[in-house]
């Protein structure tokens, strides 16, 4: 019986972002003249707002330092990183297996919807889900909590039904914060134990893993 409705994140998900990500934060530290870590440190952003990233990044929390560094980030995502970026390995199949099971499927992403959303249909991955939802430009609903409450509450869905999946513990956490169901995946830039220490109902380590998951809940 279809039952479940399945919000998916994106990046570290269904997509690994980290050449467009990482070049792009190095491209706006480096316009604005401040050092940048190396590539490996700067992985740990991949998921997370970027606002609250280049507060971090910067040391600050002048809110017109980091719009700057926003724009110059944009500068280059929406040219050049936007599709430096790949699917991961088994994501295609396991979208046609899980909409078939789901009620529904949506994505719901920190990244804004605008980016998104071409992002999800240069992939083809369009047709699984009924909509891409994500930040605004200007900043609503980088709070993935609040991502979340606003999608159940336009689609009108109960959070009894629903399953947050994601890589990070912002996922966890905001399915946490609105009764909804966590499946925490391994296969992308979040921790066995921040998922778990975050509220994981469930962990898997392949998307075949997650067909199996949502086959039996």
């Amino acid at each position: 019986m279809k039952r479940d409705v399945l919000l998916f994140d994106l990046d570290g998900t269904l997509t690994d972002p980290k050449p467009g990500i990482v070049g792009c934060i190095r491209f706006a530290l480096d316009q604005l003249t401040v050092a940048c870590p190396g590539d490996d440190a700067l992985v740990q952003y991949i998921g997370p707002p970027l606002r609250a990233t280049f507060g971090t990044l910067l040391g600050t929390a002048d809110a017109q330092r980091i719009e700057e560094a926003m724009a110059w980030f944009r500068q280059r995502f929406s040219e050049t990183g936007l599709f430096e970026n790949n699917l991961y390995d088994g994501v295609p199949p396991m979208l046609e297996r899980t909409s078939q099971m789901a009620a529904a499927a949506y994505v719901a992403t920190s990244k804004p919807a605008v980016y998104a959303e071409r992002i999800v249909k240069h992939f083809g991955l369009d047709e699984h889900f009924r909509k891409v939802y994500g930040a605004e430009l200007d900043g609503r609903f980088d709070d993935k909590a609040e991502l979340l409450a606003h999608l159940l509450a336009t689609e009108r869905v109960s959070p009894d039904v629903a399953v947050m999946i994601g890589d990070r513990a912002v996922d966890m956490r905001a399915a946490r914060a609105n009764g909804l169901r966590a499946i925490g995946v391994l296969w992308g830039y979040g921790s066995e134990r921040e998922l778990v220490d975050a509220g994981a109902d469930m962990l898997c380590r392949t998307p075949n893993d997650l067909v199996d998951l949502v086959n039996s809940s």
